[in-house]
């Protein structure tokens, strides 16, 4: 039932994402700058992490998921260093998935044939 339910909660989310770009004139940065603020929003107010209790992957892998993780980052970094975990709190909570992003992309980049002239 976990995967059912990732499955559910995660297409939910990607179909808001999906009516938000052919619904409205949101530019794609805008949506997904909503997304990510939403879920700050959401896990600042304490409901985002029933959402990941219920539904694991489903919640934490889209876009909200990833400003839930620099939320709880940033609480977690106060509550040890004091006013300084503002500034570190995200940073540090999102440095393994940021860095394995980029290390991935360059790695796929190396080994890609670019399809031609990109003009």
């Amino acid at each position: 039932m976990t995967l059912f339910w990732a499955f559910i909660i995660g297409g939910l989310i990607c179909v808001i994402g999906q009516l938000l770009i052919d619904l409205t004139k949101l530019t794609p940065a805008r949506i997904l700058v909503i997304f990510v603020v939403a879920g700050c929003f959401l896990s600042g107010i304490g409901v985002y992490q029933h959402i990941v209790d219920f539904a694991g992957a489903g919640a934490l892998v889209p876009l909200p998921g990833f400003g839930h993780v620099l939320a709880q980052g940033t609480k977690k970094a106060v509550n040890e260093r004091g006013l300084l975990g503002v500034v570190t709190g995200g940073f540090t909570a999102m440095a393994g998935g940021v860095t394995v992003a980029v290390v991935v992309g360059y790695l796929i980049a190396m080994v890609s044939k670019p399809k031609g002239d990109a003009r």
